[in-house]
């Protein structure tokens, strides 16, 4: 690699700031620093730089009792191109509807213009109180749900999903959700190849079916309760066929009712919710790696018409089936219809 080549690369490479808090649980603190640490470009060169720093510069304890020293400040948070703030388990003065503290309030408003936040569980509490979530919508930990909507109420919870991105702002469930969002933000970055390589390297799947409604402390069912899980299998792999909720039922042998309530329950949403969830997951990895015309891809993934691909994904990601394509595979061939 020449000196340009270099150059050009690591003025490329994205600045993540973890801002770690009093009472951090390590487990959320490591989770981007694993995640973005194992997502490289094609030539094996790591594509974020992730950077641990206080609002201060100074050490914070774990909820685990030990200390976390750190190599930075506030000037890390200035210089990043994005933001995460994991959780702590000193947030009652904020849920009680306390302002930031001096100093973090100060590190939070030196962060720039433009740059990307994002919190992990109850981080969001942080960002909330800061006033970046008023009117947007957002998630935090189910537990925390309720809590949370009182004490930002100008904030759009959703507790039922494992995160929410809403552009230059993310927000994510409790603890694994962590990984979700990260695993989602490499993929937005540099498409699914990028991000499922780094899922296999940290040993979690690319990404998980469902929200939170699927983890929310509800009363087991009796034992004798059919599940929905050997179904949905069965309909991931039939995404491409016309599939129908009766015959979705009929897998599962159970009436159309008894279906719809349970799957609901163990998913979060009902049948055909997921069913066009999973048909534009696969419609998206589609378009990010192969050349297949539209109305294949359309076809493939069960939507039986490019026009009814092109309406799906503008009403769920806001672009149609080319533009989508172009912004992950803007040095490609793409065709021009679409």
């Amino acid at each position: 690699m020449d000196l340009a080549t270099e150059s050009a690369h690591s003025q490329a490479v994205h600045r993540v700031a973890v801002l770690a808090l009093e009472g951090v649980p390590p487990f959320e603190l490591g989770i981007p620093s694993r995640v973005f640490g194992n997502a490289y470009d094609a030539e094996g060169r790591p594509l974020y730089e992730v950077t641990v720093c206080t609002a201060d510069g100074q050490p914070v304890t774990s909820d685990a009792g030990f200390g976390i020293t750190v190599s930075a400040g506030p000037e890390a948070l200035a210089a990043a191109d994005t933001v995460i703030i994991p959780p702590t388990h000193a947030m009652d003065e904020l849920a009680e509807g306390a302002p930031l503290g001096p100093e973090l309030a100060a590190a939070i408003a030196g962060i720039r213009p433009g740059t990307r936040l994002v919190s992990i569980c109850t981080g969001s509490y942080v960002l909330a109180a800061a006033g970046l979530l008023d009117g947007r919508p957002a998630t935090t930990h189910w537990l925390k749900a309720q809590e949370f909507q009182r004490a930002f109420p100008r904030v759009r919870l959703d507790e039922e999903v494992l995160f929410v991105d809403d552009g230059d702002v993310l927000t994510s469930a409790g603890v694994a959700a962590g990984v979700d969002l990260c695993l989602h933000l490499i993929r937005r970055d540099h498409g699914s190849t990028v991000a499922n390589r780094a899922a296999r390297l940290c040993v979690v799947p690319p990404w998980r079916d469902g929200g939170q409604a699927q983890y929310i402390d509800r009363p087991v069912p009796e034992p004798t309760v059919a599940s929905t899980t050997a179904t949905r299998a069965w309909a991931l792999e039939r995404l491409g066929e016309p599939l129908s909720l009766a015959e979705l039922a009929e897998h599962a042998r159970m009436s159309l009712r008894s279906f719809t309530r349970r799957f609901r329950d163990e998913v979060g949403m009902t049948p055909v919710q997921w069913l066009t969830a999973q048909r534009l997951e696969l419609a998206r990895q589609l378009l990010e790696t192969s050349d297949l015309p539209i109305d294949l891809v359309a076809h493939r993934a069960g939507f039986g018409s490019a026009n009814s691909l092109r309406a799906h994904m503008r009403t769920s990601l806001g672009v149609s089936p080319n533009a989508y394509r172009r912004t992950f595979r803007p040095n490609d061939l793409v065709p021009t219809h679409g």
